[in-house]
C-alpha cells in the first residue's frame, strides 16, 4: 500500500509521530544523559583509529599530491608513454611510498634530535636543579637584604602559609602519594594506548589516500542523492571552502612554526643561550597556536634561562627581547607571507575562537579554532549578505557607518546632534525623529514619524503650495470673505 504524503491526514499523524518521539527524546537524555555520554565515548574508543587515519590521510594529502605531480608524473612524462589506470596505481603506490618514507625520515629526525639534544637537556636541568635552586636562594638573599622592607613582607608571608604548606603536605600530598601512583600507570597506559591508534591509524591513512578520489567521488554521488540538485551544488562548494581554509591555514602554521624554530635556534646559539635546542623547540611547538602561542611558549622559556644563571639577569634579558624581535618578525613578514589572508577575520575574532574552541577541546581546539570560526563566519556572512540582497539593502558595511534609517528613497544620513533648547521651547517634530532620541513602540509609529517627516521636507521645498493649502492661509481667508 503506498502511502500518500500529500494527505492532511497523513501529514498530520507524522507530525504527532514526530512529536511524541522528540518528546521521549528530550526526557530520555535529561534524565538519562549519562548513559549516552557512556555510548559516545565507547563509540569514540572504538573509532578513534579511523579517526587518527583520516587526520593522517589530511595532512599527507598535500605532500602526497606534491610528489606524484610535480616529481613522479614530469619523470614518467619524460619516457612519452601515455598514464594509463594500471601506470597511475603505480604512480600512487610509489607516491604514497615516499610519502611515508619521508615522514619517517622526519620522525627518526625529530626521534634524534629529541635523544642528542632535548633528553641530555631535562637531565642536566633535573640534575643541576638543587644548583640552580642554591644560585635562585642566594640572588633572592641579595636582594632581601638590600630591602629591608620587601624582606619583612617576604617574612610575614612565609610564616602564614608555612603552616597550611605543611598541613598540605602531610594531610593531602602523602596520603594520596598510591593515587599519584595509579595516575601515572594510567597516563602510561594511555600513552601505549594512543600509540596503538597511531600506528593503527597510519595504516588505515595508506589506504584512503590510495583510494582518495574514489572516496570524493562517492561522497559526491551520495550528496546529490540526498540533497536537491542546487542545494547539493551549495553544499559541495561550501565543503571545498572549508577545506580550503583548513589546509591552507594547517599547513602554513606548521611551515611558519617551523622556520620559527629553525630562526631561534639560530639566535639563541649566536647568544649562547643555556639549553638552545629545548628553548627553539618549545617556541616552535608553541607557535603554532595562533596569538597565545609566543607567550605560551616564550613566558616559561623566559623562565628557564633565568633559573638557570639568575646572577646574570640581562641573559633572560636579551633572550626576552629576542624572542620579541622574532615574533614581531613572524606577524609582521614571515606570517602574512606564508598564511596571507587564509581566514579573513579580524583581531578580535581570532582570539574569540582561540578562546572559545580551546575551552571546549584544549590545545586541540585552539589550533583548529580559528579556521573552524572562519568558516562559521564566512556562512554568517553568505546569509547576511543573502538576506539584504533579497531587501535590495547595500552589502559594503561602510555603507552603515553613519546611518539614520533606511526608505525607499534610500540611506538617510544622520544629522548632527540638535542644539540644546531653553526650558519651555519645545522641540521641532522632525529633530525628535532624527535625532534617535525618542523610543519608538512599534514598526507603525515609524512609518507615522517616517511619512510625518517626509511631508515636512515637501512642504519646505514647495512654500506656495503649504501657504496656498495650510488652513488659515490668506488666500483661504480671501475666498471665505468672498463668499
Amino acid at each position: 500500500m503506498k502511502i500518500k504524503w500529500k494527505n492532511t491526514y497523513v501529514r498530520m499523524g507524522v507530525t504527532a509521530l514526530l512529536v511524541v518521539c522528540g518528546g521521549i527524546l528530550f526526557y530520555y537524555l535529561l534524565f538519562h544523559g549519562s548513559n549516552i555520554k557512556t555510548a559516545i565515548n565507547t563509540l569514540n574508543g572504538v573509532l578513534m583509529p579511523v579517526m587518527f587515519g583520516i587526520i593522517l590521510a589530511y595532512l599527507l594529502t598535500p605532500v602526497l599530491n606534491s610528489i606524484e605531480q610535480r616529481i613522479l608524473l614530469p619523470l614518467y612524462g619524460l619516457r612519452a608513454k601515455q598514464v594509463t589506470a594500471k601506470a597511475r596505481r603505480l604512480l600512487r603506490g610509489g607516491s604514497i611510498l615516499i610519502t611515508l618514507c619521508l615522514i619517517c625520515f622526519i620522525i627518526q629526525l625529530l626521534f634524534r634530535m629529541l635523544l642528542s639534544q632535548i633528553v641530555p637537556s631535562i637531565q642536566n636541568i633535573v640534575s643541576n636543579f638543587d644548583s640552580y635552586v642554591n644560585n635562585f636562594t642566594t640572588w633572592l638573599n641579595r636582594l632581601l637584604e638590600n630591602n629591608p622592607s620587601i624582606q619583612q613582607y617576604v617574612a610575614e608571608l612565609i610564616d602564614r602559609y608555612s603552616g597550611e604548606l605543611e598541613n598540605f603536605l602531610n594531610n593531602t600530598v602523602l596520603r594520596k602519594s598510591s593515587e599519584l601512583l595509579m595516575t601515572v600507570s594510567l597516563s602510561v597506559i594511555n600513552f601505549l594506548k594512543v600509540l596503538w591508534n597511531f600506528i593503527l591509524g597510519l595504516i588505515i591513512s595508506i589506504y584512503i589516500l590510495a583510494s582518495k578520489e574514489t572516496f570524493a567521488t562517492q561522497a559526491k554521488k551520495l550528496t546529490y542523492a540526498v540533497f536537491e540538485r542546487d542545494g547539493a551544488n551549495v553544499l559541495i562548494n561550501n565543503v571545498r571552502f572549508a577545506h580550503k581554509t583548513f589546509s591552507g591555514f594547517i599547513s602554513g602554521k606548521i611551515l611558519d612554526s617551523l622556520i620559527i624554530g629553525v630562526l631561534c635556534f639560530v639566535g639563541t646559539s649566536l647568544l649562547h643561550t643555556p639549553y638552545a635546542m629545548l628553548v627553539s623547540v618549545i617556541i616552535g611547538v608553541t607557535n603554532i597556536i595562533p596569538f597565545f602561542g609566543p607567550f605560551l611558549g616564550g613566558i616559561p622559556s623566559v623562565v628557564l634561562v633565568f633559573v638557570v644563571n639568575p646572577t646574570q639577569p640581562m641573559d633572560a634579558v636579551y633572550f626576552a627581547l629576542f624572542v620579541l624581535f622574532l615574533q614581531q618578525l613572524d606577524g609582521n613578514l614571515i606570517g602574512p607571507k606564508i598564511l596571507g589572508n587564509s581566514t579573513g577575520l579580524a583581531s578580535f575574532w581570532v582570539i574569540f575562537s582561540i578562546t572559545f574552541f580551546g575551552g571546549f577541546f584544549g590545545v586541540f581546539g585552539m589550533i583548529v579554532g580559528v579556521p573552524l570560526f572562519a568558516v562559521i563566519y564566512a556562512a554568517i556572512r553568505s546569509n547576511v549578505n543573502e538576506a539584504l540582497l533579497k531587501k535590495k539593502m547595500p552589502l559594503s558595511t561602510e555603507s552603515y557607518s553613519d546611518i539614520e534609517y533606511i526608505t525607499d528613497d534610500g540611506i538617510q544620513p544622520r544629522k548632527e546632534k540638535p542644539a540644546r533648547r531653553r526650558r519651555g521651547q519645545e522641540a521641532a517634530p522632525d529633530q525628535e525623529l532624527r535625532s534617535g532620541q525618542r523610543f519608538i513602540s512599534d514598526t507603525e509609529e515609524w512609518r507615522y514619524r517616517c511619512a510625518d517627516s517626509r511631508e515636512k521636507k515637501e512642504s519646505e521645498g514647495n512654500p506656495q503650495a503649504d501657504s496656498s493649502s495650510a488652513p488659515g492661509s490668506a488666500a483661504e481667508s480671501a475666498d471665505r470673505a468672498g463668499e
